[in-house]
């Protein structure tokens, strides 16, 4: 793997995985265009930086987020904090059973197929214009809601639909503030990234060759960055209902990975 394709794809991970256009989507056309000749074990090693990386960075801007949720719980009583966890736990749930029960069928869609990348792309634009239009609210996410939008993100798994975009605009159909949803979201993903990370280091199926160490450290690096920077500037888009602007480019991009996996 060369430093700069690292850094490139790092940077495509570090901004969509926070901006609703689809990390997994976009790492796959990313690959598709640069050529990425990587073995197996090697990509999944890199693809496992890179989601660390962006883990980190959601851990950064919501520090202070995480710090007052883990000081609830550690008074050990029913509070506002204990709640939100158990809520946190609750959007888990779909995202873990489908990923343990179908893992090798989603693996079958990580193949370069870009037809399909495109299409789930137009579904992450539909999904995205509507929750632009949603009217504001103050509603915080409730324990419904929050299984609902833990179906969301477990549909997210599939190469296209952005899981931050389909998180967030499941909450904001659902009536919820979009304040409120931007947080909500990008909170429950960071166990689901740990326990992914923790699942792929103890599977035995990383290979450390120590060949690409600076290339993926060069990823690394470009994925936090990016991600400190999606991340901050996502929450100030939801707020201001600009989620219209990326719902055009998931479909203009979209329509061309569609071309261009008829034509390619």
């Amino acid at each position: 793997m060369e430093t700069l394709d690292a850094i490139i794809l790092g940077i495509i991970q570090g901004l969509t995985e926070f901006l609703p256009v689809s990390s997994s989507g976009h790492l796959e056309l990313g690959k598709a265009i640069l050529g990425d000749n990587s073995v197996p074990e090697e990509s999944l090693l890199f693809t496992v930086i890179l989601h660390f990386a962006t883990a980190l960075s959601t851990i950064v801007v919501f520090r202070k987020d995480i710090w007052e949720i883990l000081s609830g719980l550690l008074q050990f009583k029913w509070n506002e904090q204990t709640e939100f966890s158990l809520k946190i736990i609750l959007s888990m749930l779909p995202a873990v059973i489908v990923g343990l029960l179908f893992e090798e069928q989603l693996e079958s869609f990580f193949g370069g197929n870009i037809r399909f990348v495109g299409f789930m792309l137009l579904i992450t634009a539909v999904l995205l214009y509507f929750a632009d239009k949603a009217k504001d609210t103050d509603k915080k996410v409730s324990y419904s809601n929050a299984v609902i939008v833990g179906i969301s993100q477990a549909i997210a798994m599939l190469p296209g639909i952005s899981r931050s975009g389909a998180t967030i605009s499941t909450s904001v159909l659902l009536g919820v503030d979009k304040t409120k949803a931007a947080r909500f979201s990008f909170l429950m993903v960071i166990p689901l990234i740990f326990g992914k990370i923790a699942k792929d280091l103890f599977s035995g199926d990383l290979t450390f060759t120590g060949e690409n160490n600076f290339a993926m450290g060069a990823g690394f690096i470009a994925a936090f960055l990016a991600g400190l920077v999606a991340c901050t500037w996502m929450i100030q888009l939801v707020k201001k209902s600009k989620l219209s602007y990326f719902a055009i480019y998931c479909l203009i991009v979209g329509i061309i990975a569609i071309v261009y996996g008829y034509i390619g």
